[in-house]
C-alpha cells in the first residue's frame, strides 16, 4: 500500500471513528468503555498520521 493510500485509509477510519463516537455520546446512557476505546483508536490513528507526515 502506497503512502497516499495509507493516509487516505487512516483519514477514512478516523472519520468513521469520529462518527461512532458522536453517536455513542448522543445516546441517553453512553457506554463509557466504548467511548474510551474509540478515543484511543482515534488517537493511535492521529499519531500514525503525524509520524508519516514527519517522515516525508
Amino acid at each position: 500500500m502506497g503512502r497516499d493510500a495509507r493516509l487516505d485509509a487512516l483519514n477514512s477510519r478516523h472519520t468513521e471513528l469520529e462518527t461512532l463516537l458522536e453517536h455513542e455520546t448522543a445516546r441517553p446512557m453512553p457506554d463509557s468503555s466504548l467511548i474510551a476505546t474509540l478515543k484511543r483508536q482515534k488517537l493511535a490513528i492521529k499519531d500514525e498520521m503525524t509520524r508519516m507526515a514527519r517522515a516525508s
